[in-house]
């Protein structure tokens, strides 16, 4: 039997890594149909016929972009070393992602919902979810850390995890500011060392440093 209707002449994957970049560039409002439509090389309507809507297509460009960019922060949250470590390598990953010239500066997650208008409180509301699924991800690191006794029982898994994500949400911030990786390298240092005082409380100069 022949198929019916006119095949998609545009590859959906490559199309939506291009939407996805100019989102992560211009944020969702910022990000208007003529600008997604020339980067993906589609017309309007092949994109409401592929996507649906530009919402629809936002959600997707999200779901990529947590699954390709997303993947180094969370293999180096999830490594083998202690909770210190490990937090220490996601944050050291953002200091050279956020900057990194091969793609827009900081974060899709992050920065794509500045501006929203009332109109698009769905995809605010959708981009702090994703925002809170992180601060759960890494409360459920400081959690097993906690339970596997590299970090004291008296731990505020909540509190330090918020505090982690605010550090990185930051630095995302300071990315699309200008900062560099030497810059950003040095908000970590500051985190790293507010994590040992409040982790372990503040230590006589003879004591070293947490691992």
């Amino acid at each position: 039997m022949a198929q019916r209707g006119r095949p998609r002449s545009f590859d959906r994957d490559v199309a939506l890594r291009r939407a996805m970049e100019v989102f992560w560039r211009h944020g969702y409002q910022g990000a208007s149909m003529t600008a997604l439509t020339a980067a993906m090389g589609i017309n309007s309507p092949s994109l409401y016929a592929a996507f649906g809507s530009k919402e629809a297509l936002f959600r997707a460009a999200v779901a990529l972009y947590n699954t390709t960019e997303g993947q180094g922060p969370q293999a180096a949250l999830n490594g083998d070393g202690t909770t210190r470590e490990s937090v220490e390598a996601m944050l050291r990953h953002h200091a050279r992602s956020y900057p990194d010239p091969a793609n827009p500066t900081g974060c899709l997650v992050v920065l794509a919902g500045n501006g929203n208008l009332p109109e698009s409180d769905a995809v605010g509301h959708f981009l702090a979810e994703c925002r809170e699924r992180d601060i759960v991800e890494v409360r459920r690191r400081i959690v097993r850390g906690r339970d596997e006794g590299d970090l004291p029982r008296t731990v505020a898994p909540d509190a330090l995890a918020r505090f982690v994500v605010a550090v990185a949400q930051g630095m995302a911030v300071q990315a699309r500011d200008g900062a560099s990786t030497d810059q950003l390298d040095g908000i970590v240092d500051c985190a790293m060392a507010a994590w040992d005082g409040l982790v372990h409380g503040p230590r006589t100069a003879s004591e070293p440093a947490p691992s």
